[in-house]
């Protein structure tokens, strides 16, 4: 049932109108530019065309109908609520369907999978796996939908129902144009991308196994008119622990008692810094840390207690923080430093540092390049502009990372708004319709086997 819209406040309701206006004036490519371009069009993809045109107020309307079901990570029923209205608008298409339970010991949802093998399909065309995920990060009562023109807010507008609905909307397309008869494709919408359950090979099998049986993956996350993703880092967590002899603080530093726990975390977390800190692509924060006589941490709720009293040395501390890199060897390095780093004790201390492994990176591959290059002339061939790849520095971790080893990818497919994260999170609707267009032209090109190079 779709909920009833949420008034929004007259100043609110101004200030999203002049930015859609700002960013419709800004980037009328995304409205004008597309009327015109045909030329680098078959007959088969400007039927696609019009097909997404006849389809695009329904999607708008499948965008509110999902953005209105709270589906925070946790909120199990509601993940399973939106992946029954996606479900049921693929069994539509023709998609054979199935929803992945997950052992209830991992605490998610599970994930929404559909398949389909069209008649028409040649090898040498790519088998796609298409990837997006159900749950948000926020999901207050006030976070529904609510369009004012040209834009559209609520929870996962951009991250990542919008997309979501882009890739459906695709593939209405490539079927009302009979283009989807030549396709084989593999979709999976997991529940559970902004967390994923542990441990990682149980919630994010299927997602594997899938890429074996696939030659490219295609992600719809937040993407823009100029920029799509051929890398992006992975994150992983670490978690450090310092000890120190308890003692009077006047005989601090003194061989007897030493330099307490909270100057050996010091010491460490800067020469993190100093050691690491200009890798390129590399981060490490600590987002938490907790120091004194007594401390109480639980890494799982990121929270915890800590008391001591200035005149004692303090006999214990923990950090908690992220990591960040591009590829797995990197990954690999930096660990091996932090490690040394941690191993080098002040008198009277001890440390260890635990990592826990998160989402694998992306790095760049000649696949990827390639899937880059036929989407950036679909991109111009519909009118929009061209598309470079993004730095992968501005982009975080995520369910394509999972898969980057067994095959390449190219993300970034989704839809295009501000506040991803945030509860302003919003989506400028026209650039449904430009994800759409874009993603179902480059299935239908990347579906058709390549064609020999002729003098």
């Amino acid at each position: 049932m779709r909920n009833v819209r949420q008034p929004q406040s007259r100043s609110v309701a101004t200030a999203v109108a002049i930015l859609a206006a700002l960013w419709l004036v800004s980037l009328w490519t995304l409205v004008a530019a597309p009327l015109a371009a045909q030329r680098g069009l078959s007959p088969e993809e400007r039927r696609i065309r019009q097909a997404v045109d006849a389809h695009f107020d329904g999607a708008v309307t499948l965008l509110e109908e999902t953005i209105n079901i709270p589906s925070g990570t946790l909120n199990l029923a509601g993940v399973r609520e939106v992946g029954r209205v996606f479900r049921r608008e693929l069994d539509a298409i023709g998609f054979t369907t199935r929803w992945e339970e997950l052992p209830p010991e991992v605490n998610r949802a599970g994930h929404l999978i559909a398949e389909w093998q069209g008649p028409r399909f040649r090898p040498g065309g790519k088998r796609l796996l298409l990837i997006g995920h159900l749950d948000t990060v926020f999901e207050n009562e006030s976070e529904r939908f609510v369009r004012t023109d040209s834009v559209a807010s609520g929870a996962g507008a951009v991250d990542m129902k919008g997309g979501n609905v882009a890739a459906i909307l695709a593939l209405k397309a490539l079927k009302q144009s009979g283009a989807l008869d030549a396709t084989s494709i593999i979709l999976i919408f997991t529940g559970d991308e902004e967390s994923a359950g542990r441990p990682l090979e149980v919630s994010r099998k299927s997602l594997m196994d899938a890429a074996r049986r696939s030659d490219l993956a295609l992600a719809f996350e937040g993407g823009d008119a100029h920029n799509a993703t051929i890398a992006r880092r992975g994150a992983s967590m670490w978690v450090l622990t310092t000890t120190g002899n308890q003692g009077h603080s006047s005989a601090i530093f003194r061989e007897t008692l030493g330099f307490g726990a909270i100057y050996e975390s010091a010491r460490i977390l800067n020469a993190f810094r100093e050691q690491l800190w200009n890798q390129p692509y590399l981060t490490f924060s600590p987002g938490v840390i907790l120091g004194g006589t007594e401390v109480e941490y639980d890494t799982a709720a990121v929270s915890g207690t800590s008391s001591g009293k200035v005149n004692i040395v303090p006999r214990r501390v923990v950090a908690h923080g992220d990591l960040r890199t591009l590829t797995r060897g990197q990954e690999d390095s930096v660990r091996a430093v932090m490690r040394a780093i941690v191993a080098n004790n002040l008198p009277g201390t001890t440390a260890t540092i635990e990592f826990v492994d998160g989402y694998p990176g992306m790095p760049p591959t000649p696949g990827g390049r390639e899937a880059l290059r036929i989407f950036d002339q679909a991109s111009q061939d519909l009118g929009y502009p061209a598309v470079a790849a993004l730095p992968p520095e501005r982009r975080g971790a995520g369910d394509i990372g999972f898969v980057a080893d067994i095959i390449p990818g190219l993300d970034g497919l989704g839809v295009d708004g501000f506040g991803a994260h945030a509860p302003s999170e919003g989506i400028y609707l026209p650039s449904l319709r430009m994800a759409a267009l874009r993603a179902a032209v480059l299935i239908n090109r990347l579906s058709r086997p390549a064609q020999p190079a002729t003098d």
